[in-house]
């Protein structure tokens, strides 16, 4: 039994008992759910995992559920399931980060492949993520100060030039590049670029 967990969503029970029962023969842990609305009111996005997830539902369709998991902030990988897909809706879903689109009846095999791609593409989104998060605690370590002499290190100022800039002695900006590289964890300019590249003022990537 893995840690990854997989989230079912569908409103014919029948077919969400038959996949339940599947996934956990196959060893993953799985939670089920009949109702869109209950699924986004308890849904946990830091527990790793996919959703498998019917487009065609009464009450809050697919391509809904997955924009309102887009919009909480949640990356998460996403299995459709359909009877009458469309392709609009195809193009639509998969253009959100969809990971596959399937039609019922369900191909056992075909699905138990999209999973381990879902199950690759959460390992690796929570890895990097995992990095942003390593990289804003240094950042959180840093003066105003040292901040302001980051950004202009990584544009590729001269210490000279930065003090220039910030209407500071060159030699104050030296032991400001220094602590900045000590905390970032650093020793020259390319690791500081490659360690900061895409992380804006934010702390967004």
């Amino acid at each position: 039994m893995t840690d990854f967990t997989i989230f079912l969503v569908d409103d014919d029970q029948a077919v969400l008992q038959g996949l339940d029962r599947l996934l956990q023969a196959a060893g993953y842990r799985t939670k089920a759910y009949s109702s869109a609305k209950i699924f986004l009111h308890e849904h946990d996005g830091s527990i790793p995992g996919c959703v498998v997830l019917d487009l065609a539902m009464p009450e809050f369709n697919g391509l809904g559920v997955q924009d309102a998991l887009v919009r909480q902030g949640i990356n998460r990988p996403i299995i459709f399931l359909t009877g009458q897909a469309t392709i609009p809706e195809s193009v639509q879903a998969m253009k959100a980060g969809a990971v596959d689109f399937q039609t019922k009846p369900i191909d056992h095999s075909e699905l138990l492949r999209a999973i381990k791609q879902a199950q690759e593409q959460d390992k690796a989104y929570r890895h990097k993520e995992a990095q942003r998060q390593a990289i804003l605690q240094k950042l959180a370590k840093l003066t105003p100060r040292e901040k302001e002499v980051l950004d202009y290190v990584v544009r590729g100022l001269l210490n000279k030039q930065i003090g220039g800039a910030l209407g500071v002695h060159e030699k104050t900006i030296k032991v400001h590049r220094a602590r900045v590289f000590e905390k970032m964890g650093v020793k020259n300019v390319a690791e500081l670029v490659r360690l900061t590249v895409g992380i804006d003022g934010d702390g967004q990537r």
